[in-house]
């Protein structure tokens, strides 16, 4: 049996972008993958915005809060995805060598819920294929 693949989800305050790409690519891609989101600077909650736009596209939002990369540094990670180019300047050294990939996407942090919710559909729309070719599933 194969193990799991993992992708970790980097920015840097892990309370928006990250926290919304964690929960639908493990939503879209129906569990094929192990989905992990983390901060280089992490908030100290996940943003309002961020939790109303998944929940109104029917997501979950139990359980989530912003992560510091250093929680993650010891799991086995096949994939990294920056998801801002702060984290993507500073991508910490992995204790193996990793994939990374960058998806830059808007930081909606103090603006509107329609904000949040382009970003969350921008995540469908470049985020989800592109974590799904990089691993190909």
């Amino acid at each position: 049996m194969t193990r799991q693949k993992t992708v970790l989800i980097l920015c840097t305050g892990n309370s928006c972008r990250s926290q919304m790409a964690e929960v639908i690519l493990r939503h879209d891609l129906d569990g094929a993958v192990r989905v992990l989101s983390a901060g280089t600077s992490p908030q100290l909650t996940v943003a309002d915005g961020a939790l109303e736009a998944l929940k109104q596209a029917g997501l979950p939002t139990e359980g989530l809060y912003p992560k510091d990369i250093d929680a993650v540094m010891n799991e086995t990670i096949d994939l990294v995805v920056t998801v801002c180019d702060h984290a993507r300047e500073i991508c910490p050294i992995f204790p193996r060598p990793v994939p990374q990939m960058h998806i830059g996407l808007h930081d909606p942090h103090g603006e509107s819920l329609e904000s949040f919710i382009r970003v969350r559909d921008d995540i469908r729309a470049r985020l989800v294929p592109a974590v799904r070719n990089a691993l190909s599933l």
